[in-house]
């Protein structure tokens, strides 16, 4: 049997990573979604910003494997990491940073994730819903709106989720967001019982997810932006609410308390964190619109506004996660979650040497 597989790997462009891939045919004798079914595969370097052309070999290594929902039947979606000719992970390898920091005793705490996607679908120069002069109508019905005065884009949002669907990744929902032609779609922990995840796990998908997203909006003509304030002005920016628990967290018997304790030791590193949670984050983080000042640290319940939101039921039972607001709609998911359980685990930041502080990805 021959079948497609589509390698995904980022790229080294800055100050925003970009997602990039290639297709290779695979005989197989079944469909597998076993990483160490496929090979390791080469690129050039060079053309992707990751190498100079004298030496412009690099290696994509399979660590996640998907059904392919775009093409059907027996073909896959491959997502690698890059790695040196030498296979040591190359300087633009996020995802090795995260395992690093897993590997130092963060994957003792036995984290789960939500990443609340915020993007932009644009039709050439404005988004979609806005006319070719001036501007729509100011914000307010356009969140959760229904009707084709308020809701611009629909067609793609479907199908993204349903591609995600099928491709087996754990999205839990998607809605319209406030700025007309704004979306977002929401990938982690869903709390079904038959989801094996973990924090790595969640954050492949949340990676697959927006290369779906892109690849669903190509076919209609339409471009995703990541950008953390697509719009200028009296409009709502785009992040990446990241919800965030450990176990002790979710402990029935002194969840709250660890929160507030895990709370206090993000402000006291804020500003590390702010250098890994998106390019261009001041734009977004201006304290109005939904957000706290990119210079203050805040936490309240049900608060929106603050740095960190704890959810209403959250204090109510006494347990559970917490919503970080901070991260950027371009934010690399795999260094949002390093800096958490860094500062949760209070581990070392070694990992964080050498690291670009404004990385970030868009499609």
């Amino acid at each position: 049997m021959i079948s497609f597989a589509e390698y995904i790997w980022l790229d080294g462009t800055q100050p925003t990573q970009e997602l990039r891939s290639k297709t290779r045919t695979i005989h197989h004798d079944r469909l597998s979604t076993d990483p160490k079914d496929y090979p390791t595969w080469t690129f050039d370097g060079s053309s992707t910003y990751q190498a100079t052309g004298k030496t412009s070999d690099l290696l994509i290594v399979p660590v996640r494997v998907i059904k392919d929902p775009i093409r059907g039947n027996n073909n896959v979606l491959v997502l690698a990491e890059v790695c040196n000719q030498d296979h040591t992970p190359h300087k633009t390898n996020t995802r090795s940073k995260l395992c690093q920091v897993l590997a130092n005793g963060a994957d003792s705490e036995e984290a789960l994730l939500g990443f609340e996607q915020e993007y932009t679908l644009f039709d050439g120069a404005n988004p979609l819903g806005w006319p070719e002069i001036g501007t729509p109508k100011p914000q307010g019905p356009y969140y959760c709106g229904v009707g084709a005065d308020k809701a611009f884009g629909r067609e793609v949002v479907e199908k993204h989720m349903q591609y995600c669907i099928d491709a087996g990744l754990c999205i839990y929902g998607v809605n319209a967001e406030v700025m007309p032609g704004q979306w977002e779609y929401q990938i982690g922990y869903r709390g079904f019982k038959d989801d094996t995840l973990d924090a790595l796990t969640i954050c492949d998908h949340q990676m697959l997810a927006r290369w779906l997203l892109c690849r669903t909006a190509e076919a209609f003509g339409i471009v995703v932006s990541f950008d953390n304030k697509p719009i200028k002005g009296d409009w709502n920016g785009s992040g990446c609410h990241t919800n965030f628990s450990t176990k002790s967290m979710r402990d029935p018997k002194k969840g709250y308390d660890i929160i507030l304790d895990i709370i206090d030791r993000l402000a006291k590193k804020h500003d590390q964190h702010i250098k890994f949670y998106g390019h261009n984050l001041h734009e977004r983080l201006t304290g109005l619109h939904e957000t706290c000042s990119i210079t203050q640290f805040r936490y309240g319940i049900s608060d929106r506004g603050a740095s960190i939101r704890i959810p209403i039921n959250v204090k109510e039972q006494g347990c559970g996660y917490l919503e970080d607001r901070r991260p950027g709609a371009n934010a690399d998911p795999y260094l949002v979650t390093a800096c958490l359980l860094t500062t949760t685990c209070n581990l070392s930041w070694d990992w964080a040497e050498n690291s670009n502080h404004t990385q970030s990805i868009k499609v």
